[in-house]
C-alpha cells in the first residue's frame, strides 16, 4: 500500500509561492548587487536570503512538476 497526497492541496501552495519566491530571490540579488560594503546590510548579508529564496523557488518548481506528472498519470 502506498500513501497518496491530495494533489490539489500540494499544487495550490506551489503555484502561489513559486512566483513569490522567484521575485524575492531576484529582489534580494538586485539589492545585494547594489549594496556597498559600508551599508548596514552589505552584499554578504543579502546573498544568503537570495540563495534561500532561489532554493525555495527550485523546490516549488519541482513540486509543480511532480504534481503535474501525477495528475497526468505518468
Amino acid at each position: 500500500m502506498t500513501a497518496r497526497s491530495d494533489l490539489k492541496l500540494r499544487f495550490l501552495p506551489a503555484a502561489v509561492f513559486t512566483p513569490l519566491f522567484a521575485a524575492a530571490a531576484l529582489a534580494f540579488a538586485f539589492w545585494a548587487a547594489r549594496a556597498d560594503d559600508g551599508d548596514p546590510l552589505g552584499p554578504g548579508v543579502l546573498v544568503a536570503p537570495a540563495v534561500i529564496c532561489g532554493l525555495l523557488t527550485v523546490t516549488a518548481v519541482i513540486t509543480l512538476v511532480v504534481v503535474a506528472r501525477r495528475r497526468s498519470g505518468t
